[in-house]
């Protein structure tokens, strides 16, 4: 566990610089998918299944929770038995089970304030590269996940939860 919130840690402290508040943009959890996919490289081996995704997406709104108090999208993170998971996000990925989802055809960039370019960027730099299952290793030593699970599979992760548990990490950095 120690080693777990170690890396959760330095992941915090890798994104957390001064950045410039460029207001906050209504994204969809749809749109931080695209954006997280449109960064893969399956052929250099790089690929996102729809586990990974549902994994960076819950770290990308937890620290942007912590970050700004706001949430990156309004769409609610649930407890599942394998972690957070967004319940449309997985039906809209769920026929590829843990092969590679391919790209977006086409992604505007222009929607993505900097600020939120940059954490997601740094988000997938630093926990893109681990395994789907890791990560999923990583939800269930955390907070919010197993308080929420602990309710019963299906409960709605408190973003209140997740801003606090992400924001004890910013202070420390």
């Amino acid at each position: 566990m120690a080693r777990i919130l170690t890396i959760v840690g330095k992941v915090l402290q890798l994104i957390i610089t001064p950045i410039r508040r460029w207001g906050m943009a209504t994204l969809t959890c749809l749109d931080v998918a695209d954006y997280f996919l449109s960064l893969s490289d399956e052929d250099s081996g790089d690929y996102i299944s729809n586990l990974k995704l549902q994994k960076l997406i819950y770290y990308a709104q937890g620290i942007h929770l912590a970050m700004y108090g706001q949430h990156l999208f309004g769409e609610e993170i649930e407890a599942w038995t394998h972690g957070p998971v967004i319940p449309n996000l997985y039906r809209k990925y769920k026929e590829h089970h843990d092969m590679a989802i391919p790209k977006a055809d086409e992604i505007d960039l222009s929607k993505y304030p900097p600020n939120v370019r940059e954490l997601l960027d740094d988000v997938y730099t630093t926990l893109g590269q681990f395994s789907a299952w890791k990560l999923r290793t990583m939800t269930h030593d955390e907070i919010p996940w197993n308080n929420a699970y602990q309710k019963g599979q299906g409960t709605p992760i408190s973003k209140e939860e997740m801003r606090s548990y992400f924001k004890s990490y910013l202070k420390s950095s």
